[in-house]
């Protein structure tokens, strides 16, 4: 029987939204971007512990938000790094103090700027990840695709059908995932399953979901909220109601 985890990264500032407010702070549907996160974790069947990792500088913002917004979702907050990878690391040591062997813990890591993730998506991923130990959320690309050459001057056209695009969550038994944020260089990883993968331990793609989109720019929270008002996903409006 493993333990449940899930690292929701909180410590970007936002800079492409255009906002002096991270995004992760941003009010959808009159409530933060990550507490819609949250709470898709918080009901999800899987039921892991929460932990989310801030900047240090907005610990007092995001303490002051739940206050504001009556939010009681059982979570612990870390501080976080100079980098997601550096923030990550910091979330795995927090679970690693309360979780002696890690082998017996399933982890999930999840950007705060996912609000529109299902539960019953993180479902599948900590299944698949307790039956193959890496589970990953990805979505296969739609558009044609052209790998590039040096300084663009060449490039070549490269088959859709065999090209993915990440999401998260991801998850992983918790030994290897702490092995691969253990003692390595994280700068050149985009997200963590290249880090485990390249400790050599094979990825399972779970099919993810178009809605399961990232907060990056201004038009990202519109869509959100566009898809938040079709009914698609309304749990967090549901519950703080």
């Amino acid at each position: 029987m493993y333990r449940n985890y899930v690292i929701i990264v909180a410590g970007g500032t936002g800079s492409r939204m255009g906002s002096d407010i991270p995004k992760q702070f941003l009010l959808l549907k009159g409530l933060p971007v990550m507490m819609h996160a949250i709470y898709a974790f918080h009901q999800s069947t899987s039921s892991p512990e929460i932990v989310v990792v801030i900047h240090p500088s907005l610990c007092d913002d995001w303490s002051e938000l739940c206050k504001m917004h009556a939010f009681s979702v059982p979570h612990t907050v870390i501080n976080g790094g100079s980098s997601r990878f550096e923030s990550v690391k910091k979330g795995l040591a927090a679970i690693k103090s309360l979780e002696a062997e890690m082998r017996h813990s399933l982890i999930a890591v999840h950007d705060a700027a996912r609000p529109l993730v299902s539960p019953t998506l993180i479902d599948e991923t900590y299944k698949q990840a307790a039956r193959t130990n890496a589970a990953a959320l990805a979505k296969p690309s739609t558009d044609s695709v052209r790998i590039v050459i040096g300084n663009r001057l060449k490039n070549n056209a490269f088959p859709r059908s065999n090209v993915y695009l990440m999401q998260t969550p991801q998850t992983f038994n918790g030994a290897i995932l702490y092995e691969a944020y253990t003692g390595v260089d994280g700068s050149s990883f985009t997200d963590d399953a290249a880090a485990v993968e390249k400790k050599g331990y094979p990825i399972t793609l779970v099919d993810g979901d178009t809605r399961n989109i990232k907060i990056t720019f201004p038009e990202d929270l519109r869509i959100a909220e566009i898809l938040l008002e079709q009914g698609v996903l309304s749990r967090a409006s549901d519950d703080a109601q």
